[in-house]
C-alpha cells in the first residue's frame, strides 16, 4: 500500500512540474560555430561542410570547393589564433541567431565575424552565413 502511495505522489509530482526547458538557442550556436572553428582547424573538410544550412550548401555543393572559399575569403575564421564570443541576438523565438565572434587573427590582426545561425526543419541549427569585418570593435548586432 505504501509502494503505491508513494507511486500515486510520485506521478501528481510529474504532472505538476513545469515543461522541461527548451534548448537555448544561443548556446546551441555557440556550440555550432565552436564546432565549425574546430573543424576548420583539424582542416576537416567534411564536419566544416557538414555545419553550413542548405542554402550555404547549395551555393558550394560540395566539401572541397566550400573548404577553398573558406580558406580564401575567410581566413581569419578558417585558422584563428584566438577567438571569443560577443554578443548575441536570438530572433523569432530562435528561429533565427545572430552571433559576433571576436577573433584575433594568426597575424595578429582583429576582426569581427557576425553568424546568421539558422533553425532547421529538422531541429537542428545550421550556419546560414559570416560576415566578418576587420578592425573592427564590438558596436553590438
Amino acid at each position: 500500500m505504501r509502494a503505491l502511495s508513494l507511486a500515486a505522489a510520485f506521478c501528481i509530482t510529474l504532472a505538476f512540474a513545469p515543461a522541461a526547458r527548451a534548448e537555448d538557442p544561443v548556446q546551441s550556436a555557440q556550440t555550432l560555430i565552436q564546432q565549425q572553428i574546430e573543424a576548420f582547424l583539424r582542416d576537416d573538410a567534411a564536419s566544416a561542410y557538414s555545419f553550413a544550412a542548405p542554402d550555404i550548401q547549395a551555393l558550394f555543393p560540395d566539401k572541397d570547393t566550400f573548404f577553398a572559399m573558406v580558406k580564401r575569403s575567410y581566413q581569419p575564421v578558417y585558422h584563428p589564433g584566438n577567438y571569443a564570443f560577443g554578443k548575441s541576438r536570438a530572433l523569432d523565438n530562435g528561429a533565427v541567431v545572430y552571433q559576433e565572434v571576436l577573433i584575433t587573427g594568426t597575424d595578429g590582426k582583429d576582426w569581427t565575424a557576425i553568424y546568421q545561425i539558422t533553425h532547421q526543419p529538422d531541429g537542428s541549427y545550421k550556419i546560414n552565413g559570416v560576415q566578418i569585418l576587420p578592425n573592427t570593435t564590438s558596436e553590438g548586432i
